[in-house]
């Protein structure tokens, strides 16, 4: 399948769409687009991205004429205002070609997940894993970190994330690095919107889920045979749970413990990404190297001819 090069730096246009939740606030999203003009980002804001239908931001109707709307507009880059739920009911009515065609690169995380994963898997092309407008740029402060990485990755600047891991599998390996939030791809199993990667790297990452809810959709995986097919298993954080008084010890370690013990395939921990403030920006669809050393992980995102 071909995939899409983005293309040169420096991009700085950015289209924000709103295809999942409502936007609640409007103020914040007034203060992303003011932080996205300090760090130099010129932007423009879809016409019904503010649109509110239920817990949705517009009606089916609306959400997807803003995402056709994103492919014939002039700017290059195009970020989800928000996550929350609702582009699994989008994803069988997007002309993913003309997606893919436009040249556009998408960029968003959490319920974008489900977007990012359709595109690879029905054309091949790339999208980024990054920064969504409000919850990385409409905050009451932004996460300088989280800004320089996604820069960095947009300019080509950024050749190698390198991490803290405290107990990561021994690999050295290359492969399609995919994934994203672990609810949006267990929930694409089965459908379509699932790329069908074969020595990949795969990312996870989710809020507000139970360390056994979490084991459930890593378990759900396996059992499909995704996760055998995979170079190495990478895990991002996993925030905002509440466990009961009955656990007895078990919480996400033991979860780790679990994958390890059942899959055979390498895990490497600490990734810097997910719903947290510091995190970075990944290329979802582009081949990439893997490596890991004691404490310390390296993950090759651009490397030179």
């Amino acid at each position: 399948m071909a995939r899409t090069t983005p293309p040169p730096a420096p991009l700085r246009s950015v289209y924000l769409i709103s295809p999942s939740g409502v936007v609640r606030e409007p103020a914040d999203l007034d203060r992303a687009r003011a932080r996205l003009s300090d760090l130099g980002f010129k932007s423009r804001l879809d016409r019904t991205a503010l649109a509110v239908h239920e817990r949705f931001a517009g009606t089916d109707r609306q959400r997807l004429a803003g995402i056709a709307r994103a492919l014939r507009q002039a700017y290059p880059l195009v970020m989800a205002t928000r996550g929350g739920y609702g582009l699994s009911r989008l994803l069988p009515f997007i002309d993913w070609r003309a997606v893919a065609d436009s040249g556009k690169i998408f960029i968003g995380q959490s319920d974008f997940t489900a977007f990012c994963l359709a595109l690879l898997a029905r054309t091949g092309a790339e999208s980024l894993a990054g920064p969504t407008a409000i919850a990385d740029f409409g905050r009451s402060t932004t996460d300088d970190l989280t800004t320089a990485l996604f820069t960095e990755l947009l300019d080509r600047q950024l050749e190698i994330l390198s991490f803290e891991t405290a107990d990561a599998d021994p690999v050295d390996a290359r492969g399609i690095l995919w994934g994203g939030n672990l609810s949006m791809v267990a929930a694409l199993v089965g459908t379509p919107y699932l790329p069908d990667v074969r020595g990949g790297i795969l990312f996870l990452e989710d809020v507000s889920e139970h360390p056994y809810r979490i084991e459930r959709a890593l378990a759900h995986l396996w059992q499909a045979g995704i996760l055998a097919r995979q170079k190495a298993i990478v895990l991002g954080h996993f925030t905002d749970y509440r466990l009961g008084s009955h656990e007895n010890g078990f919480d996400m370690p033991s979860v780790v413990r679990w994958l390890r013990a059942t899959v055979k395939v390498p895990v490497v921990t600490g990734l810097p990404y997910g719903h947290i403030p510091t995190h970075a920006t990944l290329p979802v669809g582009r081949r990439v190297g893997l490596a890991t050393e004691k404490g310390l992980a390296h993950l090759v995102l651009h490397e030179h001819a």
